[in-house]
């Protein structure tokens, strides 16, 4: 039987129609995101009572996840500065291990010199132990990994052993082709490395960096053949994570990747129980 969570102080806030119930994996959300299981109360100026840091009820261990083009990078980066949560890039901490020097650095590079997929068992142990190094009192982003459901068994097995669940899926979601527009809108200076979109960042004089003047170029990944391959192995690989993570019981956190950013991001961290980083604890 699947569980439910309730909030009887907001039962009206689910997208279903059903008072304060969270959708399940596959429902699509409305276009704001549910958030309707709060574990701390609002005092009269608003300000939220509970601090990431100090705080029981808050939301330490999370992963993110969703679409390319959902916008995960800026809201992790959002989390952190306002939040003061810990940010696990997968792909950082992959880069970081290997110029490490460590046996698994070793054991990485050479999988990786190779040009051969690096094994889920040696990913997971990398991971694992970038989690564990972390304060445990602060709120911690797992993003871009795991990407399949046995990345996720094995992750959980290792942080398990650890004492150290996961705790919330954080999933930002968006249509196909607002995905597809701001990705391949994307233009990157080749020079400076400044990013620009067609439509949403324009330079000043079209195709060249207002920066440096240097002709404006669109990654080979960014184009709509590519892109919608991405989609598609997204939608093939990672989605039955988030199926995973539901019917493990963890805490899924639906949110809308085509509202205004901030507006994301606060929802996202009134689901976790977060306060901005440095706000303490209302007496």
């Amino acid at each position: 039987m699947k569980s439910e969570n309730r909030n009887p102080k907001s039962e009206n806030c689910s997208p279903g129609g059903r008072p304060g119930v969270w959708p399940q994996s596959g429902q699509t959300p409305g276009r704001m995101a549910a958030i309707c299981d709060q574990s701390a109360d609002y005092t009269d100026s608003g300000k939220k009572q509970s601090s990431i840091l100090n705080s029981q009820s808050a939301i330490k261990r999370v992963v993110l996840m969703g679409p390319p083009g959902a916008g995960k990078g800026t809201q992790a980066k959002r989390l952190v500065e306002k939040f003061g949560m810990v940010h696990l890039s997968s792909g950082d901490i992959l880069r970081t291990e290997r110029s490490a020097g460590s046996e698994l650095g070793e054991k990485l590079k050479s999988y990786m010199d190779a040009g051969e997929l690096v094994p889920d068992d040696v990913v997971v142990e990398i991971m694992a132990g970038a989690v564990a190094k972390q304060d445990p009192q602060k709120g911690l982003l797992l993003d871009g990994f795991p990407r399949t459901v046995v990345q996720a068994e094995a992750l959980d097995e290792q942080l398990d052993r650890l004492g150290l669940p996961l705790e919330a899926v954080l999933i930002i979601e968006a249509d196909e082709s607002l995905l597809v527009e701001r990705i391949t809108g994307r233009r990157s200076c080749p020079n400076c490395g400044r990013v620009y979109h067609v439509k949403n960042i324009p330079p000043v004089k079209e195709g060249f960096c207002d920066t440096c003047g240097t002709e404006l170029i669109q990654r080979e990944d960014d184009t709509e053949t590519v892109v919608r391959q991405r989609l598609a192995a997204y939608r093939k690989q990672t989605e039955p994570v988030i199926d995973y993570y539901a019917a493990a019981g963890r805490k899924m956190v639906r949110l809308d990747g085509a509202a205004p950013l901030e507006q994301v991001a606060q929802q996202a961290a009134e689901a976790l129980g977060l306060q901005v980083a440095g706000v303490k604890e209302n007496t």
